[in-house]
């Protein structure tokens, strides 16, 4: 009986040094990834274009934007071989066009309703905002629309469809897009989104 209950102990404690092996890789595994990701992340993150920041100063060309979209000028960065950061800025009240400013040097971004901003290489992300929609525009399906003071969220349009019973989704369209002023749009169906960089919409009901 001796003898068998030590065979049983010498057979566990192979097995359980056996597993431990196995456990420390896979922790070992699970610990790089993590560290491979934070890395990544930790590069990427500040190159990531934003709407809703700008890059003031280090500029060295600057052009209008006709149509109005950020994208064009994140292209016209990539193309300069000169260029390492941008900055894009909306229309404005005044009747100011769309501008895109190439810099010869990757200056802080800061928070601006005014802009987008990126780096060379980077896309254009927009922010997430729950129920927001940024750059996108749901055409049609309108019943009223008014003249807003300019925002960078779109905040009154909002509320005010989810004032009114009748009203699905709604569009806030920025001044300079079609109009000098801003514009929201009540909507009484929900229409297919369409990315437009004039626009921030919402679906409320």
């Amino acid at each position: 009986m001796v003898f068998v209950a030590e065979r049983l102990r010498v057979r566990s404690s192979a097995t359980s040094n056996r597993r431990q092996p196995k456990k420390r890789t896979k922790r070992a595994i699970v610990v790089a990834l993590a560290a491979l990701i934070a890395m990544t992340l930790a590069r990427l993150g500040p190159g990531l274009a934003q709407t809703g920041y700008d890059r003031p100063g280090g500029d060295y060309t600057h052009a209008p934007v006709a149509n109005g979209d950020p994208t064009v000028c994140a292209a016209r960065c990539e193309r300069d071989k000169g260029c390492r950061a941008w900055s894009f800025s909306y229309p404005s009240t005044s009747g100011a066009p769309a501008m895109c400013w190439l810099k010869r040097e990757v200056v802080p971004a800061k928070e601006s309703s005014c802009c987008v901003s990126g780096v060379r290489g980077a896309g254009v992300a927009e922010p997430k905002a729950g129920a927001l929609e940024f750059s996108i525009d749901r055409f049609g399906g309108d019943y009223r629309w008014f003249e807003t003071p300019p925002d960078a969220r779109g905040k009154a349009c909002a509320e005010a469809c989810q004032s009114e019973q009748r009203c699905r989704a709604w569009t806030y369209r920025r001044p300079g897009y079609g109009a000098s002023s801003a514009r929201c749009f009540l909507k009484d169906s929900i229409k297919p989104p369409r990315h437009r960089p004039c626009c921030i919409s919402g679906v409320v009901r």
